[in-house]
């Protein structure tokens, strides 16, 4: 099958929703789905927002079955890839350490900033798959009808109203 053959992808990714810049952290493999608007990681898939926009919590992607925010982005070369702002350590994928470290171009982990976990989970890519491609679920074919057409316990502001109902 077609998702045998998907590629890893070194990210950072960072809980944004309730968290601001301190939000727990890893430095791991995500995998992309095949039109690249969703990544999975760590049990979960996680549906960029439509522009970039970010919610008020300053996240990029959102989790489809949670709606929490998450700031996911490419590992930086000066290993400073929390936000300035930010604390606590990055958990670093125990499978991505090489990768990691070649990106930084160091020898070692600096363990000030960083800690190996074992605990990342393996995703469920085909029921996440099943899930966004539903009937209803993904992103809308009309952008007028909203940013998300996924409405479960995603939470809406009066910046971002819950979006029109799509037909079926």
């Amino acid at each position: 099958m077609w998702h045998t053959l998907r590629v890893k992808i070194l990210r950072y990714i960072e809980l944004k929703s309730g968290h601001s810049d301190n939000g727990p952290a890893w430095i791991g493999y995500v995998t992309q789905s095949k039109s690249g608007r969703t990544l999975y990681f760590n049990g979960r898939g996680l549906m960029k927002r439509k522009g970039q926009r970010r919610a008020e919590s300053g996240g990029n992607y959102i989790d489809m079955e949670t709606g929490e925010s998450f700031w996911v982005f490419g590992v930086k070369k000066n290993g400073q890839d929390r936000h300035w702002a930010g604390s606590g350590k990055v958990l670093i994928e125990a499978a991505a350490v090489s990768d990691y470290l070649d990106t930084v171009k160091a020898g070692t982990l600096d363990t000030s900033r960083c800690e190996i976990t074992n605990s990342v989970v393996k995703t469920d890519i085909e029921r996440l798959s099943r899930l966004a491609n539903s009937s209803g679920r993904g992103w809308p074919n009309d952008p007028a009808s909203g940013p998300y057409s996924f409405v479960r316990n995603v939470t809406f502001s009066a910046d971002h109203p819950e979006p029109a109902q799509m037909d079926e």
